[in-house]
């Protein structure tokens, strides 16, 4: 299937599995793929600072978010699009976005973090917690914005209890169906 001028976005709190469903999903709908957590993550090793540390940072340097999130404007702009950024649904908005909230309960998202960085769960749980907060606080500040209200989202993906394959088969088909209706609606 392809689709332009199609804007899709995830967010999620950290490891409910946003990004390795957002990946797929471009894939199959042969879209562009943009990452704000791969922007920011980037802009962290070029610090020489670790993920807490350059929150941190950030927490004291607000252009680093207004840098990144008027790139995800820019690309919603542009189209043919699936942005994964805490706060894509929010910049998406002029686009007409489809907009996916991917959640995991909190324990289950630090196993997925601590397997997948080989840190203790305790470490992954604490780093979770911290940035959970620190974004929380900071997009309220920035924004106003509350992140993860349910009624700014057209699908909630619960990964909790269901493996990756299934959520990633489940994502591909809700958007194709959400896509496809989008397409429809266009052309009346």
């Amino acid at each position: 299937m392809i689709v332009v001028n199609i804007v899709i976005t995830f967010s999620g709190p950290h490891g409910a599995g946003k990004t390795t469903i957002a990946k797929e999903v471009a894939k199959a709908l042969k879209l562009r793929y943009i990452s704000a957590g791969q922007i920011f993550r980037e802009l962290a090793k070029k610090m020489n600072m670790d993920v807490i540390e350059f929150t941190k940072y950030v927490e004291k340097h607000p252009e680093v978010d207004y840098m990144i999130d008027n790139k995800m404007k820019e690309e919603a702009k542009k189209g043919s699009v699936v942005l994964d950024s805490l706060l894509a649904f929010h910049f998406a908005k002029d686009y007409d976005p489809i907009n996916i909230l991917v959640f995991a309960d909190k324990e289950e998202r630090a196993r997925r973090i601590a397997k997948r960085q080989g840190i203790s769960f305790e470490k992954a749980l604490k780093e979770i917690e911290f940035r959970e907060e620190s974004e929380r606080k900071r997009f309220k500040k920035l924004y106003g914005i509350e992140i993860w209200k349910l009624n700014d989202f057209d699908v909630i993906i619960n990964t909790t209890k269901i493996d990756e394959k299934t959520a990633i088969k489940l994502a591909i088909t809700i958007c194709k169906i959400l896509v496809e209706k989008k397409c429809t609606e266009n052309k009346k």
